[in-house]
């Protein structure tokens, strides 16, 4: 069974720094593109980010600006989500996702098939 649980959320200031982790199970890492978007209330979900746990290829929204990074870890099963220079527009629940290599569309992470439960990111002064 596909399991993906996110730590790493909180309360930041703007301009501040997080960093999210997913750990995945229940699936073969290497087979899998990982991937994060977000949902902020009133708005649809938005794709952020993802990567290729065979491969390593990335896939970041243009709209980031550069602001995220996506790293993996296979050895502990993990996807990290480092967001840098954080603003107000950010705050929103985030979700980490998985999909089969073989039918995942990089570019479109929020489709992907699985998702974990989120956390909360709020930035704010």
């Amino acid at each position: 069974q596909v399991q993906l649980v996110e730590s790493g959320g909180g309360l930041v200031q703007p301009g501040g720094s997080l960093r999210l982790s997913c750990v995945a199970s229940g699936f073969f890492f290497d087979h899998y593109v990982i991937g994060w978007f977000r949902q902020a209330p009133g708005k649809e979900p938005e794709g952020l980010s993802c990567i290729s746990g065979s491969t390593g290829g990335t896939f970041h929204a243009p709209s980031l600006g550069g602001r995220f990074t996506i790293s993996k870890d296979n050895t502990k099963r993990t996807v990290y989500l480092q967001m840098d220079s954080l603003k107000p527009d950010d705050s929103a629940v985030y979700y980490c996702t998985a999909e089969s290599i073989l039918t995942a569309t990089m570019t479109r992470p929020a489709d992907f098939r699985w998702k974990g439960q989120g956390t909360q990111v709020t930035v704010s002064s």
